[in-house]
């Protein structure tokens, strides 16, 4: 019996890479049995989802306050909604990602008894390739999986295995929430991810480190390829130093040591935070050039 498939992405804003996103949904060569889409403070989601092909769409509304996206506690509500349409399987895509027309079809494989052996729980990472701003921005009726291959790149830092293999590793640091996937049942043991996380960054490596402290696996792809849609910005995330203190130091007094360090070495560099000489960092309330301009 083949299982079910619920992908499950979170939004706000960014409807055209989510129209991209459902291009390529609508071309899998095993086609999800549901779209959960989380609306974080977004009204207009279910309006794009109307117009566009696609597998069935269900639109899950998740409330923003203070303008902090609830990114982990939308995760966890758009999974809680695939496991109430019966999903056996789930494949989380950030909004950006569009999928290669085996994506899910690849995900269900690797996450195959045969291919786990026992390894659970088991989380499967697949091929992150970033696309360029014109290939992007081509209208969707120029786009192919050729053209998407030839205007992106894959991430330098990423694992990289051969075409068609699975290579297990337990190196959480690895981990990011771009396109992974997971059975409903290694997601509950896992715990899902931690709603006290608010804002941006800390969030993915937490998830990361708890799947290896329920003694799980990644599994990284050779294939089952996300095209990640151009949308600008990419460089030091200065706009969210506040966040990323908040989280960082969450994640540490859980861990025992900070994420995101090269992010935290280079607001230091430019003042925007301090170190507390105890191994942990404030932000001074000094605002960088970027801030002060309003970009």
């Amino acid at each position: 019996m083949m299982p079910r498939v619920a992908v499950v992405t979170v939004v706000h804003g960014r409807h055209r890479h989510l129209r991209g996103q459902r291009w390529g949904l609508a071309r899998q060569s095993r086609p999800a049995d549901t779209h959960v889409v989380v609306a974080m403070g977004d009204p207009d989601v279910a309006a794009v989802l109307d117009d566009t092909p696609g597998p069935p769409a269900v639109v899950v509304d998740v409330p923003v306050e203070d303008d902090r996206l609830p990114l982990a506690a939308a995760r966890n509500a758009g999974v809680e909604a695939a496991r109430r349409s019966a999903a056996d399987v789930v494949v989380l895509l950030d909004v950006d990602c569009v999928p290669a027309a085996d994506l899910v079809e690849r995900y269900v494989a690797a996450l195959a008894p045969d291919v786990v052996r026992g390894r659970r729980p088991a989380v499967a990472c697949g091929t992150v390739r970033y696309l360029d701003e014109e290939t992007t921005a081509r209208p969707r009726d120029d786009w192919d999986e050729d053209l998407l291959l030839r205007g992106s790149r894959p991430h330098p830092a990423r694992p990289s295995p051969p075409e068609g293999a699975a290579v297990a590793g337990r190196d959480a640091r690895l981990f990011w929430s771009l396109s992974f996937a997971t059975t409903v049942e290694d997601w509950s043991a896992v715990g899902g991810f931690d709603e006290g996380y608010l804002g941006y960054g800390g969030e993915d490596t937490d998830f990361g480190q708890r799947v290896i402290a329920a003694d799980g696996h990644l599994f990284w792809l050779g294939g089952g390829t996300a095209f990640h849609q151009h949308h600008g910005g990419g460089g030091l995330p200065v706009e969210h130093v506040d966040d990323i203190v908040t989280n960082g130091a969450r994640f540490a007094g859980r861990w025992g040591w900070w994420p995101m360090q090269g992010w935290l070495d280079a607001f230091e560099d430019l003042g925007l935070v301090e170190s507390d000489g105890r191994g942990g960092y404030a932000v001074t309330g000094r605002r960088s050039p970027r801030e002060r301009s309003g970009r």
